[in-house]
């Protein structure tokens, strides 16, 4: 979240890792790291989880309850793996919006969607999840895989999340987070800073973006914390469930 020195817009600054910089400053950083990852976005998620991101995506949606002729919103959908599962959920009659705020990103998901054949019930929309082009109102259920934490405002985020979402819709966040199990974390983070950036290097030719992606997990809010953002952005019924020893935990609310 964004920290205001002095309480002058001018010293506004946030995270970008584990550097300080100037708000307005991230969202350019950011854009540089997906537009550097996303020919290879996917391998860079089975770098980060070992391939484990696949199994929890697919349980994500499991869990989703969502339902034939749906209308759903997947935010920084990247290469449109939930969007890709939730196309299955609402069949001919449902669609899914599938978003990112990335316009290399967004390539590569359309491209992805259409070799696998998806094309019936899919829109694109170039969208910043801060400020979201959509009515009041519009979506049954909006889901965020791995981009919450490069979201400069997340409370601005988790307002308009909710802000989309119909009376009884839901909001579902699956995010890498805070590892609980005690004889996890010095292998984690031994992975994590020892080993992914040279990974990055050697088949990305990337380190520093890779390095980046494992500061940003160690900044973003852990369970409880995230759970009370959500509760303030508007969300009732907010739950979580941790997955891999906390590795990754799945958010959910409801509108009204």
């Amino acid at each position: 979240m964004a920290q205001v020195d002095d309480k002058t817009e001018k010293d506004a600054t946030t995270h970008f890792g584990y550097r300080d910089v100037a708000v307005e400053e991230k969202a350019r950083l950011v854009h540089g790291v997906f537009d550097s990852v996303a020919g290879k976005y996917d391998l860079m998620n089975d770098l980060m989880s070992m391939g484990v991101h696949r199994l929890w995506k697919r349980h994500f949606i499991a869990i989703s309850n969502i339902q034939p002729g749906q209308r759903v919103l997947d935010l920084a959908g990247g290469t449109g793996d939930i969007a890709a599962l939730m196309s299955k959920r609402v069949g001919s009659h449902g669609s899914v919006v599938l978003s990112d705020i990335n316009e290399a990103m967004l390539a590569v998901g359309r491209r992805r969607m259409e070799d696998r054949g998806i094309v019936g019930n899919i829109e694109y929309s170039l969208a910043n999840a801060e400020k979201l082009p959509f009515a009041d109102g519009e979506f049954d259920a909006v889901t965020i895989a791995f981009g919450l934490r490069n979201v400069t405002d997340q409370m601005a985020a988790l307002r308009e999340m909710h802000r989309v979402l119909k009376p009884g819709g839901r909001a579902m966040i699956l995010e890498f987070s805070k590892v609980e199990l005690e004889g996890l974390k010095k292998i984690y983070d031994t992975y994590s800073f020892g080993i992914l950036p040279k990974l990055g290097k050697l088949v990305a030719d990337d380190e520093d973006s890779y390095r980046y992606l494992a500061e940003s997990i160690r900044k973003h809010p852990g369970q409880d914390e995230l759970a009370d953002m959500m509760v303030e952005a508007g969300f009732t019924n907010v739950t979580y469930r941790n997955l891999t020893g906390g590795v990754v935990a799945i958010h959910s609310g409801h509108h009204g």
